[in-house]
């Protein structure tokens, strides 16, 4: 099993925001999956961005723009 990032309880509220009444613990751990992947994506692409912008520094526009330029 791999190591978990996102809490699955917030997974689960998540999902219970968007109008699930009920939701089971394998719909949360793989939703929690797939954010986390995609996730993931969206650091790489904000980091070689601010990269790109001659900073260290990942700031909130360059996580906006690759959420919009990362495919998902």
């Amino acid at each position: 099993m791999t190591e978990r990032i996102l809490p699955i309880a917030a997974v689960d509220r998540l999902i219970r925001k968007a109008g699930a009444p009920r939701v089971s613990e394998d719909a949360a751990i793989e939703l929690a999956q797939v954010l986390e992947e995609y996730g993931v994506k969206i650091g790489k692409r904000a980091s070689e961005f601010a990269v790109h912008a001659n900073r260290k520094t990942v700031v909130g526009s360059d996580v906006r723009l690759a959420s919009k330029d990362t495919a998902r």
